[in-house]
């Protein structure tokens, strides 16, 4: 049994804008789809259930980098975008926040009918994963949003969140059901109890020493879980401010993407050509595909990809959002044919960062990076949620998750 990483956010209010959570969903399933092409459908669960990828992933996609709002227009787009296309990438995601976390297991059971799982144990399991969170942790959160990401064999990964209305913070809560794998740094990380190779029926008689470790972890100090867990504590500042990024690895991007030379043969990976502020964008999204696990410590530096809705680090480049997309998708739509080079382009240019970091290790100047991409803002089509009609703002989550 694995519970991978916990993440405390500030609460966050405001909405995602529809033009946002449309390309949300379409950035979202092709990096999806990419990765699992890849690296496999397991691999994907692993990414979504590491707190640091995750708030990479929400950030690339435009989404505010710091903020709870990340979680659940992450795992909407997800939802959007992933299960209209279950037969060819084989995930499917369930529940959601609020109303949709009370039909999580009535969605699992239709999703059973289907594939001839069994849908009654996946539905104990999505309670139990909620339970443990909500109630044997005495830590003040109360959940309000239970996602269940499963593949057709029936490996699964929960992220869930709970609020603090005392506090304002937001604590999400990732689990994966698969043993440890290479993706995770160090072995051990987010293991709690006795290591115990690949569970997935927890009602199962066999599966006594699964739900021993499950008491170990409601009987343990809460100091105790979190050290074990991986753990990622996000800032309350709302701005990106240079001390929350590496500058060494934004500097190797920024390189390659705007230094003549490197742009030049950076370009020819993927399209020839291809303008500096679009390679900078799909640099980042290639990261997200490829990356290592040390590389995501910094999840503010990926929304230098394309800013955020509220206008941190700077506003949304629509036309960069766009082109970076419609490249990734001739990119999937020639793999599926047979054409891999495309697709192969992304990992070498991941490969080109790094090697421009280790061999000329650039130090990015970051006042002067954002003030440039805020510059050039109106000329790429830059937009935040600012510029839309007012509505009423959405305010932040009260109610309590009741899976049990």
């Amino acid at each position: 049994m694995k519970r991978s990483g916990i993440a405390d956010l500030p609460l966050h209010g405001g909405r995602v804008p529809t033009w946002l959570a449309n390309r949300m969903t379409a950035l979202g399933t092709a990096i999806a789809e990419q990765v699992i092409l890849n690296y496999g459908q397991s691999e994907f669960l692993t990414r979504l259930s590491d707190p640091f990828w995750f708030q990479s992933y929400g950030a690339v996609m435009g989404m505010d980098w710091h903020s709870s709002g990340i979680t659940t227009s992450v795992l909407g787009a997800l939802k959007r975008g992933l299960n209209p296309r279950f037969s060819d990438l084989g995930l499917m995601v369930c529940g959601g926040r609020g109303r949709h976390s009370i039909r999580t297991s009535d969605e699992l059971r239709a999703f059973s009918m289907k594939t001839g799982l069994d849908g009654d144990t996946l539905a104990r399991t999505s309670r139990l994963t909620a339970r443990v969170d909500n109630n044997a942790i005495a830590d003040g959160f109360q959940l309000y949003l239970h996602s269940f990401v499963v593949t057709r064999s029936g490996e699964w990964a929960v992220v869930q969140q709970g609020m603090n209305a005392q506090n304002r913070v937001a604590r999400r809560y990732h689990w994966h059901s698969a043993t440890v794998r290479d993706f995770v740094s160090d072995p051990h990380t987010a293991i709690v109890g006795e290591p115990q190779g690949e569970i997935r029926n927890l009602v199962d008689a066999r599966s006594e020493r699964a739900r021993d470790a499950l008491l170990v972890i409601a009987k343990s100090p809460f100091e105790k879980v979190l050290g074990d867990a991986r753990k990622l504590s996000m800032p309350m500042h709302h701005d990106v401010r240079a001390k929350d990024v590496d500058l060494e690895r934004l500097g190797a991007v920024l390189a390659v993407a705007h230094e003549k030379d490197l742009r030049d043969f950076a370009s020819l990976l993927l399209v020839e050509g291809l303008g500096p502020r679009t390679l900078q964008s799909l640099a980042l999204i290639a990261e997200v595909v490829h990356g290592a696990p040390s590389r995501f410590s910094d999840p503010a530096r990926f929304s230098i990809a394309h800013g955020g809705k509220d206008g941190h680090p700077f506003p949304v480049p629509l036309k960069v959002y766009d082109d970076s997309l419609a490249i990734l998708r001739r990119s999937l739509e020639a793999a599926r044919l047979g054409h891999t080079e495309k697709l192969e382009g992304f990992r070498r240019l991941d490969q080109l960062i790094r090697n421009v970091e280790a061999n000329r290790q650039p130090f990015a100047d970051f006042d002067t990076a954002i003030a440039h991409e805020r510059a050039i803002s109106a000329s790429i089509g830059g937009r935040t949620v600012l510029d839309d009609k007012p509505q009423d703002k959405q305010s932040a989550p009260t109610s309590q998750l009741n899976l049990f």
